[in-house]
């Protein structure tokens, strides 16, 4: 990858979170305490929600999902892969974590999904071992690039397909989260890189919202 599509890669994605920080202070009807509190934990919620593709992915169970359908629940969508030197298990090693400390009613509203952006070596297989080291119910989902991309690109956590050819090759991606409602809708994102502490302040007043 040129130095100009890391560029690109990044901006898109500053773009994004930028855009929804400074819409969401401007129009959102939350006190001001509350939303610096949610700001300053790397939480940015969006004004309006926003719909997610219709798109059919196969889980790590090899079962076909609609990516639109994670409802009831909140869901965090985090798009990395298995075959990641660093970003990916440190992300879902804080995951675990924060699970851990969380209230049980918390946390019976929370699902965490790992979106693949390799879906050459991803397989169903492969997604459900390497998730299982870090929690059996975190969520594996696998597709084509196009749909992965067309996926990520509508939650404005872009990613750069990898060039499959190379030995070894690695993804360039976000470790930012898209952020989900439990109306399947997205709500926001939660940016990279975590801090743990001020998360689990927060989530469970997020998660009681609707």
């Amino acid at each position: 990858m040129t130095r100009t599509q890391k560029t690109v890669f990044i901006l898109v994605a500053l773009v994004a979170l930028i855009l929804g920080y400074a819409v969401n202070r401007a129009l959102s009807g939350n006190s001001a305490s509350d939303q610096t509190a949610l700001i300053d934990a790397g939480i940015i919620l969006l004004p309006q929600s926003r719909k997610l593709p219709d798109l059919t992915m196969t889980n790590q169970d090899g079962q076909p999902v609609q990516v639109n359908g994670f409802k009831d629940k909140w869901t965090l969508f985090f798009f990395g892969y298995t075959y990641c030197p660093d970003i990916c298990p440190t992300t879902l090693a804080q995951l675990r974590q924060i699970k851990s400390e969380l209230p049980q009613e918390t946390l019976s509203k929370l699902r965490v999904v790992l979106v693949s952006v390799d879906p050459n070596r991803d397989t169903p297989q492969q997604l459900k071992q390497y998730l299982g080291y870090f929690d059996k119910d975190f969520v594996g989902l696998t597709g084509s690039v196009p749909d992965i991309q067309k996926l990520a690109n509508g939650v404005s956590i872009p990613f750069i397909p990898a060039d499959t050819s190379k030995p070894g090759y690695t993804v360039d991606h976000s470790g930012n989260l898209a952020l989900l409602g439990p109306d399947g809708n997205q709500r926001g994102f939660i940016r990279a890189p975590f801090n743990n502490q001020k998360l689990l302040a927060q989530l469970p007043g997020l998660l009681e919202r609707e």
